[in-house]
């Protein structure tokens, strides 16, 4: 009787050692003394075929910093104007304008940006996203850290999110890029196909033949799966400079063979788009096939994949039924999912 009862007791002590605590969420690494400062960790998945997200070790994700991201996304606090980054940048739209920025420029759209390093139509900024949202805050928007420190709401969310008591362009910077690496497409009708969700029309079939073998050419600079290879290219749009703002990477580097080089557009939701190329000179997509479909206008910074197949003579030679079925394909990038997803929308 008393081995069983000291038995008993024994088996009670180690159950109760035993015994899960309960689970609590991660605390910053920014501030782990602070056990107020507790977070929820978002995970940024890539896509089937997409290479992984790279993200910087003193801006990893959680749900808190994302969400205070949306809100500053849609909020005109970061300028002294009335401009938030959605007025440019609409949801619907694809994460763009339908508007030529100042600059005689157009906006680039926010989808897939986690794997760019390259960024604005010159490539003026390198780097993670955070280098470029300091640019727009600090440069485009000069948003004045005054209003967001005197607003109560925005100081007790970066307390939260990432440990200050005063706000700097640091942690906007880095809870913008929280957000907008969250805006990731990944349902166009192109990704179900490349997944093998679905099957494609004979058009959409024969257009993307088009744009994947040497008859379109598209491939070289639209790679798949992130529709662009992130780099520069002089594609013929002009044979001259003197208008600055077809200048492209020679007004970053000064360096001749940089003239006419624009950053490789992102084709995802690309027909929803009202403005094509860096300028917008190009209003449809049946215009920018048009413009491939002829001779490219001669310079000596000219890509080279521009001067193969007889095309400084001849373009690509597309027939009126190619150039339709490249477009078929073309709308296959768009993604309703994704202008439609609740999560992107203003807060």
């Amino acid at each position: 009787m008393k081995r069983i009862l000291i038995f008993a007791v024994t088996a009670l002590v180690l159950a109760l050692g035993c015994k899960p605590e309960k689970e609590t969420k991660p605390v910053d690494p920014v501030n782990p003394t602070d056990s107020s400062n507790r977070l929820t960790p978002y995970t940024l998945v890539a896509p089937a075929f997409f290479p992984p997200i790279v993200v910087p070790e003193d801006n990893k994700p959680y749900v808190e910093r994302v969400q205070l991201g949306r809100r500053l996304y849609y909020d005109s606090v970061l300028s002294n104007d009335g401009r938030s980054c959605s007025q440019c940048h609409i949801q619907s739209r694809g994460f763009l304008s339908d508007h030529i920025a100042a600059d005689g420029l157009t906006v680039m759209p926010h989808v897939n940006l986690a794997w760019n390093k390259n960024w604005l139509w010159n490539g003026g900024e390198y780097g993670p996203m955070e280098t470029v949202m300091l640019f727009e805050t600090h440069t485009f928007f000069e948003t004045d850290l005054r209003k967001l420190n005197a607003d109560t709401t925005y100081r007790r969310l970066f307390k939260q999110a990432y440990g200050v008591d005063q706000i700097s362009f640091g942690e906007v910077t880095k809870a913008l890029s929280q957000f907008i690496r969250t805006l990731i497409s990944q349902n166009s009708r192109y990704y179900q196909r490349l997944t093998g969700k679905i099957q494609f029309t004979a058009d959409e079939m024969a257009g993307e033949a088009i744009f994947f073998n040497e008859k379109g050419d598209c491939m070289h600079c639209h790679n798949t799966p992130l529709l662009t290879d992130n780099d520069f290219h002089n594609t013929g749009l002009d044979s001259d400079f003197s208008n600055p703002t077809n200048r492209g990477r020679f007004n970053v580097t000064g360096n001749p063979a940089d003239m006419g080089r624009f950053r490789t557009a992102n084709l995802y939701n690309v027909a929803l788009r009202k403005h094509f190329m860096h300028d917008g000179r190009f209003k449809t997509l049946e215009e920018v096939v048009d413009f491939y479909n002829n001779p490219p206008k001669q310079s000596a910074t000219l890509d080279p994949i521009m001067v193969k197949n007889n095309k400084p003579t001849k373009g690509l030679g597309l027939s009126p039924v190619e150039k339709y079925q490249l477009i078929q394909f073309l709308k296959t990038f768009t993604d309703t999912t994704f202008i439609n997803n609740p999560a992107f929308a203003k807060p």
